[in-house]
């Protein structure tokens, strides 16, 4: 979040009549600060405006997810350049729509102030840059998909950006329906990673769809409690509006955790992995569940930061776990 160069260190040291070193000391720090904040301006001027558009970390995060599920479902016998189709496919498709979603939302983004540095809010690219380019990146990501491993792994990539841009996106000014509606197209990469193994949508891509589903909700509802001010200046409701204490969140947090609980081991008896899996499946999704348990007692900031936490590393965590311990089909 960036710092205002108007909050000065100083913080009033010298009341009471305090001496000019201290005033002096003040506005050193002032100018330290100032260069500071100057230079992260910079820094973030540097950075090319295309790159951030497609907020590459979100977007290599959701190609790994359906390279992973590829190997589950070929039984952790993939073949190499399917494998690698399905990264660069789904990792170009995610980048063009989370670049169309900050287009849609670049009237928001400049309102708020942990996004009014993106590329289009703070004028380092038009907003009818950002529409081509994010056009441009999911079409070829999609021609990718289609051409390399499939036609219904290319659907199911159209369905999640569709679902993304025109459901969840809108919804967020309407509903805290939307929370739900938003992991929907979080969970597809399970099955875009499926079908492309196997050409069809049986229940084990649907078991890995309910767990990515399910993992998205701590994370979400945790991050909404944290930034709830910040949604709610500009009328986005992914907490509950007539929630102010956090009871009811606090219980949806408790619901969700115990679900994932369940479903995290259910690949295991399906025979699509082995025992090291469900273990450390079961010892990380119980982790989540104590946590917003917690959060269920008593809703707090810190509880909530410690959800958002552990559900940064409960995905890759997990993911991992379906590398080492899948089992042949």
């Amino acid at each position: 979040m960036p710092t205002s160069v108007t909050q000065s260190p100083i913080r009033r040291r010298s009341l009471g009549g305090a001496s000019d070193v201290a005033r002096g000391e003040g506005a050193a720090g002032e100018d330290a600060e100032n260069r500071s904040v100057t230079g992260r301006r910079r820094s973030r001027k540097v950075r090319n405006p295309y790159y951030e558009l497609t907020k590459p970390g979100i977007a290599g995060f959701v190609a790994i997810t359906a390279g992973v599920s590829y190997y589950v479902g070929a039984g952790g016998s993939p073949d190499l350049m399917a494998a690698i189709h399905i990264l660069a496919g789904t990792g170009l498709a995610t980048g063009g729509a989370l670049a169309l979603n900050q287009y849609v939302e670049r009237a928001v983004d400049a309102r708020m102030q942990r996004t009014r540095t993106r590329p289009i809010p703070s004028g380092r690219m038009t907003p009818q840059r950002a529409l081509s380019f994010g056009v441009l990146l999911l079409g070829v990501g999609l021609a990718w998909l289609g051409g390399t491993v499939g036609v219904l792994p290319a659907l199911l990539t159209a369905i999640s950006a569709a679902a993304y841009l025109g459901a969840y996106t809108p919804m967020k000014s309407r509903s805290y329906l939307a929370t739900l509606i938003g992991a929907i197209p979080g969970g597809l990469p399970a099955l875009i990673g499926w079908s492309a193994a196997t050409g069809g949508l049986e229940l084990g891509g649907w078991v890995l769809f309910g767990i990515y589903f399910l993992w998205q909700l701590p994370h979400v509802l945790s991050l909404a409690w944290l930034l709830r001010d910040d949604y709610l200046a500009v009328g986005f409701f992914l907490a509950p509006p007539t929630d102010p204490h956090g009871h009811r969140l606090g219980r949806h947090l408790l619901y969700h955790s115990i679900s994932l609980l369940f479903l995290s081991v259910t690949p295991t008896f399906l025979g699509l992995t082995g025992w090291i899996y469900a273990i450390g499946a079961a010892a990380l999704s119980f982790a989540i569940l104590l946590l917003c348990t917690a959060t269920a007692i008593e809703m707090t900031d810190l509880r909530a930061r410690r959800i958002f936490l552990a559900s940064l590393l409960y995905q890759p965590l997990l993911l991992l776990l379906l590398l080492v311990d899948t089992l042949p089909r």
